[in-house]
């Protein structure tokens, strides 16, 4: 999905969540090498997101391993963008944002 990158404190859910019900979070790690807009490093595949249970609100980390840009890539990393959904092992990871840069916008699916 076209849209502008992200980087840490950007909002994300998970739905199902680990109990059932919607989990949010935000994107709090993002490791090397990082490529920045406006001063801020844009999430890749790889980052890890802050995911709080929303039954217990116990939190946990979650890798984004998969999904992304299909154009922009760093060192084999994809670009995350808000409005991502990404596929991961039962569950959907939406990508909420708010955007690094509103400058900057990846057009490729």
């Amino acid at each position: 999905m076209p849209g502008a990158p992200v980087t840490i404190g950007a909002a994300v859910l998970l739905t199902p969540g680990a109990a059932g019900p919607p989990d949010s979070g935000v994107i709090l790690v993002i490791p090397p090498p990082a490529v920045t807009a406006a001063g801020m490093p844009l999430a890749m595949t790889g980052c890890v997101c802050q995911v709080i249970n929303s039954l217990t609100g116990v939190p946990y980390p979650l890798v984004v391993s998969t999904g992304g840009s299909a154009a922009v890539r760093v060192s084999g990393k994809a670009l995350l963008r808000v409005g991502d959904l990404i596929t991961l092992p039962g569950a959907v990871l939406s990508i909420i944002g708010p955007p690094a840069a509103t400058f900057v916008v990846d057009q490729t699916p």
